[in-house]
């Protein structure tokens, strides 16, 4: 009962818990799968400040993840390169770089600066949109998508270490309601 309301405690953000050490954590990570997640699902909403929270915990969890990512990539490629280069390999075809500065809502300028220097690399092409001349399109070569297989392959030991915190079923768990999100925000852009 004593741990119930610790978790329960942690859970909610209280500021006299401190955050739970790894095992701690995959206590309360399981707590909340089981006690939380497995409920039929209601139409109760979630309040402001577990929506603040959840947005918060995801954006440190991405901090952390993208810096550690980042370290481990090959030869000086940067995340924003390697998500591009990820980004053609997930969704297949040719973009301008207008659709893809709009889909990374970041400015064009940011985006062709990136576009330029995985061009210098050889893993991208950027070519003369053969419908209208005075556009650019972009697609990514072999050798982009070789230097992405190998981002990822140096990547992994480090989010292997994952595994210490987080057991294949809460990952299984947290995959479906993490795309979820993302597909509704995306979705709903402003």
């Amino acid at each position: 009962m004593a741990n119930q309301v610790v978790t329960d405690a942690w859970l909610m953000g209280a500021p006299h818990h401190p955050p739970p050490n790894r095992r701690g954590f995959s206590l309360i990570f399981n707590h909340f799968l089981v006690n939380r997640l497995s409920l039929p699902m209601s139409d109760a909403k979630p309040n402001p400040d577990q929506l603040f929270t959840m947005f918060n915990e995801i954006g440190i969890v991405n901090q952390l993840a993208s810096n550690q990512f980042e370290r481990s990539l090959p030869d000086g490629l940067t995340q924003s390169q390697f998500s591009v280069l990820n980004n053609f390999v997930r969704l297949g075809g040719v973009r301008s770089p207008k659709q893809l500065a709009d889909a990374f809502q970041v400015t064009k300028g940011a985006m062709t600066n990136t576009l330029e220097k995985l061009a210098a690399r050889g893993c991208v092409e950027i070519s003369s949109d053969p419908q209208d001349g005075r556009r650019k399109i972009v697609s990514i070569t072999s050798k982009g998508k070789r230097l992405r297989e190998t981002s990822i392959r140096s990547a992994v030991p480090n989010m292997a270490k994952v595994n210490d915190v987080l057991s294949k079923q809460e990952v299984e768990t947290l995959i479906p309601t993490l795309q979820k999100l993302r597909a509704y925000l995306d979705n709903n852009r402003s």
